[in-house]
């Protein structure tokens, strides 16, 4: 049996033509041993491929380019060989071959890529979907229903919302303050903060109070295991509860320092006993600026009380029958004792809420309390450790306008590198000109790179 080379021709679509030398193989004999002389004389050397002028191997010439949607119309025919040795055959050409082309993110024309994005900035009711959020399985779904689009895989509406910044995934609270006099209230109190200092050196002392209630008093029912290299510390899932308590803390705005009160209420009578606490322990200034929330009890006809009496102003129960009265009594410039109101939805402007994270962190987050008097004993150790060792002001950047023009306040770590959301590297140079990254996030950025 002999086979000679075959030439392999495209048809009529414009493909490549080449020709393969595939030689000639002889059979092999019935008598055929690893060592017998007769097949070792019958196999001849290989002999090495003629690449003259007019070999199979010339550039071939084509018409169109080969895509993978081409038809395989292939036909073989035979020619003979032009050296004539009985060598085997070696692979074909890679100019014969034909690749798939790659998938092409710009396959699908603008209307469609900005259709995906309009579907995940909608909601799931209005395309009649029963989950809450969409997810890259719904939205390929509903782009398939819909006869006027392609279909897309994962990947591409992955890649759509990526370039997009889109998220359709993620959810976070946010709380819309129906204040008319936001602006007005957070610049007032943001200026308060800023001159914090200078009225510290004048004897005028601002004071941020607020309560923590709903402390609970847990103990781990079986003990906590330690930190051990490469495992974190482990805490048991099930407590004993000792019960509650509340605890009303004012946080010196110049120092840092805390003024507190643990009690099972926090009354308006409760509150009252703090500012007389607060005003005994900082007998030696003149006035004194209090930032708190809307909470009742800040405002309360007891509350009126104590301030008139630390004030020296004459307490008339009669012109304090309503909130409006009450709240006009207590921020009189003219008293010793001056509240601010927070706007409503607004108490997050109260920095003695930074505090109050760093206490659930450090102390209550893990804590391990057999009974009530232990936590006391082990809150008020904390307090004072904090006042001597760790007391300090606290930087307040926020001044009363937009932290981020237009933008949510979550942000990717990519859109932090850059200083500004919503402006990149590949945005127009007038963008990038009028809206230049904030200096600090250059700093940190440089920090960062150099480490």
């Amino acid at each position: 049996m002999s086979v000679t080379a075959a030439s392999w021709s495209a048809g009529q679509q414009g493909g490549r033509s080449c020709h393969v030398l595939l030689g000639r193989v002889s059979p092999l004999p019935r008598n055929f041993t690893s060592n017998s002389k007769l097949w070792s004389g019958l196999a001849a050397p290989r002999k090495p491929w003629s690449f003259a002028a007019g070999s199979s191997f010339a550039p071939p010439t084509t018409t169109n380019p080969i895509t993978s949607r081409s038809p395989r119309n292939w036909s073989a025919t035979g020619t003979p060989s032009a050296n004539g040795g009985n060598a085997s055959s070696p692979p074909a050409s890679p100019a014969c071959r034909t690749h798939h082309a790659p998938a092409d993110p710009g396959a699908f024309p603008p209307d469609e890529l900005l259709a995906v994005v309009n579907l995940a900035t909608s909601k799931t009711l209005e395309h009649d979907q029963p989950a809450t959020r969409w997810s890259l399985d719904d939205l390929a779904a509903a782009i398939v229903n819909d006869a006027h689009h392609q279909a897309m895989s994962r990947a591409t509406i992955w890649r759509i919302l990526d370039e997009a910044d889109l998220k359709p995934h993620q959810s976070v609270y946010w709380l819309n303050s129906h204040d008319p006099d936001f602006d007005a209230k957070a610049q007032a109190i943001c200026r308060l903060y800023l001159d914090a200092p200078r009225l510290y050196q004048q004897g005028r002392l601002l004071i941020c109070c607020d309560e923590k209630t709903g402390m609970q008093i847990l103990q781990r029912k079986y003990p906590t295991q330690p930190a051990e290299p490469g495992k974190p510390e482990k805490r048991e899932f099930e407590y004993i509860r000792h019960g509650t308590r509340a605890l009303i803390t004012s946080f010196a705005v110049p120092t840092g320092e805390v003024v507190w009160d643990l009690g099972l209420t926090r009354t308006s009578a409760d509150f009252g006993k703090h500012i007389g606490h607060l005003a005994t322990h900082f007998h030696q200034f003149d006035r004194f600026d209090w930032v708190l929330d809307n909470l009742n009890t800040h405002w309360s006809l007891e509350v009126c009380e104590y301030i008139a009496a630390l004030s020296k102003v004459p307490f008339e129960p009669r012109r304090l029958r309503t909130g409006a009265q009450r709240r006009a009594f207590l921020t009189d410039p003219t008293h010793k004792h001056v509240f601010h109101f927070t706007p409503k939805h607004g108490s997050w402007l109260n920095q003695v809420e930074l505090w109050f994270s760093v206490l659930s962190r450090r102390f209550l987050k893990r804590g391990d309390f057999a009974s009530a008097a232990e936590f006391e004993q082990r809150l008020g150790a904390f307090l004072e450790t904090y006042n001597a060792r760790y007391a300090h002001p606290y930087r307040w950047t926020y001044t009363g306008q937009p932290l981020v023009r237009g933008t949510p306040f979550a942000q990717t770590r990519r859109q932090q590198q850059r200083g500004r959301a919503g402006v990149g590297t590949r945005s127009p140079c007038w963008e990038r000109f009028m809206y230049p990254p904030r200096p600090y996030k250059r700093s940190h950025s440089r920090l960062a790179a150099n480490f």
